[in-house]
């Protein structure tokens, strides 16, 4: 009988879980106006990231699968722009970029490691 991972156990998952993490300690504090111009779009792109990577995860074909996981990818760079925004516009220090940037690279090479698995898998399933 074949198994399963949990999505939870997904490390791809775990790292995009973590990113929001680290993306609402940049939020949070932010001011009303702030978050309004431009914290909820960063916000809104991170947590994206893991949405999409669970909705694919819940689905069968493999590419409404897909379909999602570059929707998760595309989310993730446009996280990424607003992360280097938020830099430039001196809301945030070089050492919050750092760390949001270093999980956000890493999972990148994640995603796209999962996006080949899954056609891969396809693939030899036809």
């Amino acid at each position: 009988m074949e198994q399963f991972i949990p999505l939870e156990k997904l490390e791809v998952y775990q790292m995009a879980r973590e990113l929001s993490k680290i993306a609402w300690e940049i939020y949070e504090p932010m001011d009303w106006q702030t978050k309004k111009v431009i914290g909820d779009q960063f916000i809104t792109a991170t947590d994206s990231v893991s949405a999409n990577i669970a909705e694919g995860f819940g689905r069968f074909h493999y590419l409404d699968k897909m379909k999602f996981y570059y929707n998760g990818r595309g989310s993730l760079f446009e996280a990424k722009n607003w992360i280097e925004i938020l830099l430039e516009r001196k809301y945030i220090t070089n050492e919050q970029q750092d760390k949001y940037r270093k999980i956000a690279d890493t999972l990148g090479v994640k995603l796209n490691n999962l996006i080949s698995v899954t056609y891969k898998t396809k693939k030899e399933e036809q």
